[in-house]
Parts: structure tokens; sequence; C-alpha cells
């Protein structure tokens, strides 16, 4: 399964979830789609630092926030830190087993962004 984060349409997301129902029914593997309002707003969530954390995490599989701070290159503060965990865990991007270890639940995220055309 795969996240695909994306720039959608008001209404937008009636379309998604239509998809993923007639995904369902057929039975093949329904993708998890987070959608945003804009370009700003999507950057604003899904930032380099937690791209760069979800990515890290993936890499090394299943560990507790503790053990991943102390993996990653350049920490920051601690506070950041759980905030950029409690966001990604938010938006979906993250999850938590029952014993607190933290793992990616995606093989790949694809975020697109649709250029806007010239009429």
């Amino acid at each position: 399964m795969k996240a695909i984060i994306e720039v959608g349409h008001r209404g937008s997301i009636f379309d998604a979830v239509s998809s993923q129902v007639a995904e369902s029914r057929a039975g093949r593997p329904v993708d998890y789609r987070l959608s945003f309002e804009s370009t700003q707003t999507l950057f604003a969530e899904v930032t380099p630092e937690r791209l760069e954390l979800l990515d890290h995490l993936r890499r090394i599989g299943p560990c507790r926030a503790e053990e991943l701070a102390d993996q990653l290159p350049a920490s920051s503060d601690p506070t950041v830190f759980t905030h950029h965990l409690e966001r990604l865990e938010t938006l979906g991007l993250l999850e938590r087993h029952e014993d607190g270890t933290l793992f990616v639940p995606f093989a790949s995220i694809e975020i697109i962004l649709q250029l806007a055309r010239v009429a």
C-alpha cells in the first residue's frame, strides 16, 4: 500500500472515497489518499524535515521515538521532534503499535502536484 498526497479541488475527497470503495469492492488494495486545499498547506504540513523522518523510520523499521531521535543525523529540539511525530501521526502518515513503537505503514509515499492548464 502507498500513500498519495495531493492538492485537490473542492469536493475531491468525495471522488477519492468513491474510487477507494470501487477498488476495495474489486478486491484490489486501497491506497491511502491525503488531500490538501493548496500547495502552501501541503508543504506546511509535509515538510522536508518530516519527509526525512518518515524516510529514515521506513529504512530502519519500527522503533521507539527515543531510538529514532538518537539515529537521526541532526536531531532537532526534542519539543520540535515530538511535534513532527504528532503531526505525522495525525495526518495518518505515521502509526504507533500498542507497545509505543512507531512505524510507517506504507511502502511508498507519492506527492502529486498538478500544474495549472492554460485555456
